[in-house]
């Protein structure tokens, strides 16, 4: 299993990128969201990879941060999304994006992706509404960066590469308040869906905002 690609660009498209590792080339497919984020031809950079196994085809996959990874496993566990799929609604919402849209059931949101149908959409929200929660908690936990490793191909020299982009405060603040709700005896879909609604409130700027926010939302109704 390749886990992880670090090199120098030799050529960008819109879906996929060309990395020179020591000499060998490997082609990455990527969504729109990361290729635009990826820099120019030279330059190096650094991608963690899912390897597609087929009887006639062997494809990298890439993803910027270790939590994208996570969500596009998940959404390859859906009968009908396929990796170019799955890379389609990563690259129309982004992460954070798509944690929002399972938690909040919103199917419309993930059938804004290209070649996504409102039936596949529906499927979507409908299998992973009750997982999201796990990879939502994830985002505050997993590292981004690994040490050097037999399935990690790495480029030389080292100083050259440029490592994957740290989660996001508000990712932290995501996994954070998610966790707290929790462990307070909330439902871990119904802490999501009030986690993913709070965040859209400008003023959670920190974890223990975030959570205040939550728990209104969660508070009974009169």
């Amino acid at each position: 299993m390749i886990g992880r690609i670090a090199g120098t660009i030799l050529h960008r498209a819109m879906d996929h990128v060309l990395i020179d590792v020591r000499g060998v080339g490997y082609i990455v497919h990527v969504s729109a969201r990361t290729a635009s984020s990826l820099p120019p031809v030279g330059e190096a950079c650094a991608l963690y990879t899912d390897l597609l196994v087929r009887e006639d085809l062997l494809q990298l996959f890439g993803f910027p941060t270790l939590l994208e990874k996570e969500w596009h496993r998940l959404l390859t566990s859906v009968q009908g999304i396929g990796a170019k799929a799955s890379l389609a609604i990563l690259g129309t919402l982004g992460p954070e994006g798509v944690g929002r849209a399972l938690a909040l059931g919103d199917a419309s949101a993930i059938k804004a992706a290209p070649g996504v149908g409102p039936k596949l959409a529906q499927r979507v929200v409908m299998e992973l509404k009750d997982k999201a929660p796990t990879v939502m908690a994830m985002g505050g936990t997993l590292t981004v960066d690994t040490a050097p490793s037999d399935e990690v191909i790495e480029a030389a020299p080292k100083p050259r590469t440029r490592p994957a982009p740290a989660a996001t405060p508000k990712v932290n603040f995501t996994a954070e308040a998610l966790s707290a709700l929790t462990n307070l005896g909330y439902n871990p879909s119904e802490a999501a869906s009030a986690v993913a609604q709070a965040a859209e409130n400008p003023e959670a700027t920190d974890t223990a905002k975030l959570i205040r926010a939550a728990l209104r939302l969660l508070a009974p109704k009169d």
